[in-house]
């Protein structure tokens, strides 16, 4: 077939990204660990499972890459996979790659730099997701239980975007298999404005009800946190040192980057959390 392979394709972004996809006609293969039953253009696939690579590829001439989650180091995983996917005639990949870059993670900036070397393959460099604030992520999953946010960001601000409109933008650019993206490798995408830990409470507290506080607390104290929600602890300990980055202020960005490829603005944080207030409107526990 001809058509795009969507990675991740039952996540956050990628299940957006297939309904965009298929509401315009485009052959979709959805790529997941543990593909429907009941969708005939899904797939087995697995970071960790080379053997699952090349049947999700063939016949596929653009690639939507998510790369392995949690990992400081995705290159071992995904290097070979895009070297298959060259063999394999793939003309365009479309790599969800991150605004916030990791301490110590030098080999996500390889990556990158492998993709858009090639080509017609393209770079989304998103900020932070606006569906951090829901449940599982352990953010969301502490304002559902606990009315708070705990972070060592001070008053630093993000450029937050929300996953739907990272797959638009994506769409933009694999929807049509003849168009070329022109000589640019690398596109920034945010939402509409930057925003502090304390401007996301205050939204969601005036937009559902339900009271948000931020609690203060140190990086050393968020990785324990994040290694408690069952993140590596590699990857907890540089997840929690961005947030030294957000509070200098290196992760205030805004781009108009969603408006320039898909003809309308990315949504506002306020329409995020009216679409998804019912999500926090019951307070949990109250235990630490």
């Amino acid at each position: 077939m001809t058509g795009v392979l969507v990675t991740g394709g039952t996540g956050k972004t990628g299940s957006a990204l297939v309904e965009l996809l298929r509401g315009n006609g485009v052959p979709v293969r959805v790529a997941s660990r543990h593909p429907s039953a009941g969708d005939p253009d899904a797939v087995r696939f697995d970071w960790d499972d080379p053997a699952t690579h090349p049947a999700a590829l063939r016949g596929v001439d653009r690639v939507f890459l998510v790369p392995p989650v949690h990992t400081v180091d995705p290159m071992p995983l995904v290097g070979p996979f895009l070297a298959e996917a060259q063999r394999l005639g793939v003309r365009r990949t479309v790599l969800l790659g991150s605004a916030i870059v990791l301490p110590n993670a030098p080999s996500a900036l390889e990556l990158a730099a492998q993709v858009r070397a090639r080509p017609g393959w393209v770079v989304l460099r998103a900020s932070g997701f606006m569906q951090n604030f829901l449940s599982p992520h352990p953010v969301g999953e502490r304002i559902r239980r606990h009315g708070e946010i705990r972070t060592a960001a001070g008053d630093g601000r993000v450029g937050w975007i929300d996953a739907r409109d990272i797959a638009a933008a994506a769409s933009a650019l694999l929807a049509d298999p003849g168009a070329e993206p022109g000589d640019q490798r690398d596109y920034l995408l945010t939402g509409p404005k930057a925003l502090s830990y304390r401007d996301a409470a205050a939204i969601i507290t005036a937009g559902t009800g339900r009271p948000v506080r931020v609690v203060p607390i140190g990086t050393g104290e968020q990785a324990a946190h994040y290694r408690a929600a069952g993140m590596p602890a590699e990857f907890a300990a540089d997840l929690a040192a961005v947030e030294d980055c957000i509070k200098a202020g290196r992760e205030d960005q805004v781009s108009t980057t969603v408006l320039d490829l898909t003809g309308r603005p990315p949504r506002t944080f306020a329409e995020f959390v009216q679409d998804h207030a019912s999500e926090w409107a019951h307070a949990g526990s109250s235990e630490c």
